[in-house]
């Protein structure tokens, strides 16, 4: 997928990008290899060409730094194939909109790890755990959960791609919250979390302050959990639907 957008050559629209296709050039190699291209003079298909062999540079070198603010933020759903493997897929938890984290979940696509308020929620260690992935990936953490962990910890966050899952939904129709999404897809959540809302782990937070009762913490934690671990299925699902989209004009 990756290998095959242009949208991130300077000036390139997806508008122009879909002309690129449309001549039979599907890929970087196709675009290397092609003498000229319709719409594009010749010092200008010159300049492209450097932009795209620094591109294969940097993925046969692993930097998925290099495209953190190369492609545009609508499109980094695109980087997605080529660094899932190392992604991280991310949630947090607040006293309230905008309030103190209480837990910032993190899976690797594998295994869930929580770093909870009071026990391990540790900038350093934040720092270390993020440092180790090439991408991240949330469900509106462009607006919510990444901009209330800057103002929490500063800049802990490394400079690799993000997808925020939320905006890739909407592009094939799928709107709404978290929850709503996973029903549409066909996700369920365990018993013991099914109903529970944002507001309800903010409640579940006060009251195991209050009372110092681990079940309450324990079942946010497991809430959160199931934030992070059901992103994977619905990245997967939705952003080769949206491919299908924009590359050829249909859904899957």
């Amino acid at each position: 997928m990756i290998r095959n957008s242009f949208i991130f050559l300077d000036k390139i629209s997806n508008r122009r990008e879909q002309a690129i296709w449309e001549q039979g050039i599907e890929d970087w190699d196709g675009f290397l290899a092609a003498k000229s291209v319709s719409g594009i003079n010749a010092p200008r298909k010159g300049h492209y060409d450097r932009q795209i062999m620094n591109a294969w540079h940097a993925l046969d070198n692993d930097n998925p730094s290099y495209f953190h603010s190369l492609f545009p933020r609508q499109e980094t759903w695109r980087l997605y194939p080529h660094f899932k493997d190392n992604a991280c897929f991310l949630d947090i938890e607040t006293t309230g909109y905008y309030g103190d984290i209480t837990v910032i979940g993190i899976y690797d696509g594998n295994e869930a790890h929580a770093f909870v308020r009071g026990f391990n929620l540790d900038k350093e260690l934040l720092q270390k755990t993020l440092a180790q992935f090439d991408m991240v990936i949330t469900f509106n953490g462009s607006s919510f959960d990444l901009p209330v962990i800057r103002r929490f910890f500063g800049p802990v966050l490394p400079e690799i791609p993000h997808i925020d899952l939320r905006h890739v939904c909407k592009r094939i129709g799928l709107v709404g919250g978290l929850k709503r999404i996973e029903e549409q897809l066909g996700i369920q959540r365990p018993e013991a979390v099914q109903g529970v809302t944002g507001a309800d782990a903010v409640e579940l937070w006060q009251r195991w302050k209050a009372t110092g009762e681990k079940k309450y913490l324990e079942t946010l934690v497991q809430y959160n959990e199931e934030d992070i671990v059901n992103l994977k299925p619905i990245a997967n699902t939705v952003i080769a639907q949206v491919w299908q989209q924009v590359r050829f004009g249909r859904s899957t």
